[in-house]
């Protein structure tokens, strides 16, 4: 009995069932038989020679479950079972073996963590490729107890894992379990549309930021336990992503000395509306009786203004015009009898605009 076809057909990846525990050449027969089905091993068979070897396949994914056989005065027929039922219950067999190798990965690489900690040799160790920083990344934050602080350059293209992806990762599981969250950010991501609306979700969270003209790396420190410290390629001549793991000892204590001074040089990012939903009706402008009370979107072009952002970037952010925003910081400077932007600014962050009562120190 002879078939139509008895090439396999071409695929992307002839021999992708093995991944599910079939051999190269079930694989092969399987594939043949979905898509003719009834037929018998010369049918299925490339040649004479091949027939043999082609009905021990049938059988075996017969034994298997994979495939029915029937037997007749006219010879023996195959047809494959249906693929979902057949190979559904092996690709979730190894998919709980992946998750189990999963877990064993995580608890490997925290003991190697504590062993690391714990040694007097090695305070330091170099990470290598986006991958494993990332592991790292996520670990230190999912671990930390009491506090996470953060260095955050302006956003590059190669970043591993930018900022507001991290952020949507774990600031709310940081918050759920109360860990207090410090980051300071150089201004320019906050002239990135996404990332300024990241920091601001973060500040009216309660969370603090501190906004600097320019930070010198990429940092995380996660309590005073270990720090996450980037190394920039074209620096040090690196082919692919690297950071140094930095565990307890003088440079991490150095490195935590070292974010505490930029934080305070920083100013706060304290947004509006932190008891308001986005679709909130604007509230009524300022009257000349209550002079000190600013509507909604008053407060947080000052807001933007106080950290330095342009009237451009500010417009951006707020999906308003240019000239709006400059007509509305005009009519604010006049309200105050402020001369300049930087006067306004102080203004607002010495009247309790803000929410605070002072800027950063410096």
């Amino acid at each position: 009995m002879t078939g139509p076809n008895p090439q396999q057909p071409e695929t992307p990846d002839p021999s992708l069932l093995t991944l599910l525990g079939l051999d190269a050449d079930q694989d092969a027969v399987y594939r043949l038989l979905v898509d003719h089905p009834d037929s018998d091993a010369a049918a299925l068979a490339s040649s004479d020679a091949q027939q043999e070897s082609t009905r021990r396949n049938l059988d075996a994914l017969v034994d298997r479950g994979l495939a029915g056989v029937v037997r007749d005065g006219t010879g023996e027929r195959y047809r494959a079972s249906p693929p979902i039922l057949a190979l559904g219950p092996l690709l979730e067999s190894r998919r709980a073996a992946l998750h189990r190798v999963e877990y064993l990965l995580t608890d490997l690489a925290e003991r190697h963590r504590t062993a690391q900690a714990r040694g007097t040799s090695a305070p330091v160790e170099v990470v290598s490729g986006a991958g494993a920083i990332r592991h790292w990344l996520v670990a230190m934050e999912r671990d930390a107890r009491d506090e996470i602080r953060a260095l955050i350059p302006a956003p590059r293209p190669d970043s591993v894992i930018t900022y507001q992806d991290n952020l949507v990762e774990v600031e709310r599981d940081l918050l759920r379990r109360g860990v207090l969250l410090r980051t300071v950010v150089e201004r320019a991501c906050l002239e990135e549309a996404a990332s300024a609306r990241s920091l601001a979700a973060v500040a009216a969270r309660g969370q603090q930021v501190s906004v600097i003209d320019e930070l010198p790396t990429k940092l995380l420190i996660a309590d005073r336990d270990i720090a996450l410290l980037s190394l920039e390629p074209e620096r040090d001549g690196a082919s692919e992503p690297a950071a140094v793991v930095v565990h307890r000892g003088g440079l991490l204590t150095a490195l935590i000395a070292l974010f505490e001074q930029y934080f305070e040089k920083g100013w706060r990012l304290s947004p509006d509306g932190r008891e308001q939903s986005d679709d909130a009706p604007e509230p009524e402008p300022e009257s000349e009786e209550d002079p000190g009370r600013l509507d909604a979107v008053d407060r947080k072009i000052v807001a933007l203004l106080h950290v330095g952002l342009t009237d451009a970037a500010i417009a951006r952010q707020l999906g308003m015009g240019h000239r709006t925003v400059q007509r509305r910081l005009q009519r604010l400077m006049e309200s105050v009898g402020a001369a300049t932007r930087f006067q306004l600014g102080w203004h607002a962050a010495v009247s309790g605009w803000l929410g605070v009562t002072e800027p950063a120190k410096s």
